[in-house]
């Protein structure tokens, strides 16, 4: 045998010596590192109360599952973490899905929380003039883009004969939306829960209209459509912690107003205002609140404040 030929044996040798050793590691390497569920929450709600508690870390840890939290200032930032790759699993309001789906995000829903339409409204300073939402006409309102409110402000709109394209809106998020609306450099805001009641009770906001009559505002729960298929039983898992801590907030509000005064850093009494009007129950998603969004990305549609019409059946797992 040449010298040339040994070094190519040697080569060959070394070469299946090295690809099994890497393959005898990776399996070692996986078993070692812990599997993690990232969450998207918010600055409130019973993600909030979740994280709090710390109940779903108790039961995961004998699975090996550790959990990661992300905090969003809105659901659309929440909805970009998810459709980016960087969060599993979130909660949001009615109109973020919608947005993120018609802008092509792979999501699903996977549960909602019952109605809470009180806890998001359109609020002028204690001092306006602007005594109606039909005085809102050519006015600055202030909103997230593409969050809960955005759905309020056009009922409330038709509901007074206001064409959305009479107003000015000013795309914000919370914080930077309270300090326009502070300074007086828009005339409302629409705003949900806990910034609505700190606005209230710090800013002696006034209440121009609320969800009441105008829009269900429900919380839901979504996943990336991959991680949910590949992780049915966590998921199911998941949903179940997020019941229990809706069963146990619902018996505890000032438990619930404590903890979340806690985990946000907000005064008690804005949260305990804002408690008052949050609803507690985890539901399986279901037709009847799937017609409910069709008419919202329905109207977001016809505006053009979304690229094109969507249907909603399309971010629901198939049953198995």
């Amino acid at each position: 045998m040449s010298m040339h030929d040994n070094r190519a044996v040697r080569r060959r040798t070394l070469g299946l010596l090295f690809a099994g050793a890497v393959a005898g590691a990776l399996p070692q390497a996986r078993a070692q590192a812990p599997k993690t569920i990232r969450i998207g929450y918010q600055k409130y709600g019973t993600l909030t109360l979740l994280k709090g508690r710390g109940t779903l870390e108790q039961r995961l840890a004998g699975k090996g599952i550790a959990v990661q939290w992300t905090e969003f200032p809105a659901g659309p930032q929440l909805l970009e973490g998810l459709n980016v790759g960087s969060v599993d699993f979130g909660t949001v309001g009615e109109a973020p899905p919608i947005f993120a789906q018609a802008a092509g995000a792979n999501l699903v829903y996977v549960g909602y929380e019952p109605p809470s339409p009180r806890s998001e409204a359109i609020v002028v300073p204690k001092d306006s003039p602007l005594k109606s939402v039909a005085q809102l006409k050519g006015k600055r309102v202030a909103l997230n883009k593409g969050s809960n409110v955005h759905y309020l402000l056009l009922r409330a709109l038709e509901q007074a004969g206001i064409a959305y394209a009479d107003i000015q809106p000013v795309f914000l998020p919370p914080s930077d939306a309270r300090a326009a609306f502070e300074r007086g450099a828009v005339d409302a805001w629409v705003i949900w829960d806990p910034f609505f009641a700190a606005a209230e009770k710090q800013l002696g906001a006034r209440i121009l209209a609320d969800g009441a009559g105008l829009v269900a505002n429900h919380q839901f729960y979504l996943a990336a459509r991959g991680w949910a298929q590949q992780n049915p039983e966590l998921l199911k898992l998941v949903i179940d912690e997020v019941a229990k801590v809706d069963e146990w907030g619902r018996a505890n509000p000032k438990e619930v107003a404590a903890l979340l005064a806690t985990q946000t850093g907000l005064p008690l009494p804005v949260v305990e205002l804002a408690t008052t009007r949050y609803s507690f129950g985890v539901k399986p998603v279901g037709s009847d609140v799937l017609r409910e969004q069709q008419k919202i990305a329905d109207a977001f549609a016809n505006l053009k404040l979304i690229p094109k019409p969507i249907a909603i059946r399309d971010a629901v797992l198939a049953a198995r």
